[in-house]
């Protein structure tokens, strides 16, 4: 360490980036997984099977296709298929895990973020919101939650 640094800085170890924290929030900004979205997802899985040789298969009891990419010891990065959940979305959309979903949407609207999903659960997952970015690329933020579930529906 060089003498102008400052002390805390001396004596504290670096925190892995899962753990930094950014004022009263904390995210880790790594990519938890990918969607690709389809108006026929029983077709598209078929699509990317021949294409690329990835493993889909169908979740049971749901409409969603988890996609394995790779084999072996470099696995590659998980992913899923589904219905189109926003009209007019053609692309993939990389989520980013983050230790608070509400606090990460209020920071990203305050930086000029636009949410196109608001929070939904993936239940006894996680929740997730979809957003655009001021120049209106699609990403999503995930929060994991064993607990997830969305509130029941009015009768």
């Amino acid at each position: 360490m060089s003498e102008g640094q400052p002390e805390r800085e001396r004596t504290a170890p670096a925190q892995p980036a899962e753990t930094q924290t950014q004022g009263a929030r904390s995210l880790t900004g790594s990519v938890t997984h990918f969607e690709i979205y389809a108006e026929e997802p029983e077709t598209l899985a078929e699509f990317y099977r021949q294409l690329f040789d990835w493993q889909l298969e169908r979740a049971p009891g749901t409409d969603y296709w988890r996609i394995e990419t790779g084999a072996g010891p470099a696995r590659g990065l998980a992913g899923g298929l589904t219905y189109r959940p926003i009209a007019g979305t053609r692309s993939w959309v990389h989520y980013v895990h983050v230790a608070s979903l509400n606090d990460a949407v209020v920071e990203a609207e305050r930086l000029g973020a636009v949410v196109l999903r608001p929070r939904t659960a993936v239940p006894k997952t996680a929740w997730y919101a979809v957003l655009a970015d001021p120049e209106g690329n699609v990403f999503a933020i995930y929060q994991t939650d064993p607990g997830a579930f969305a509130p029941p529906e009015p009768d």
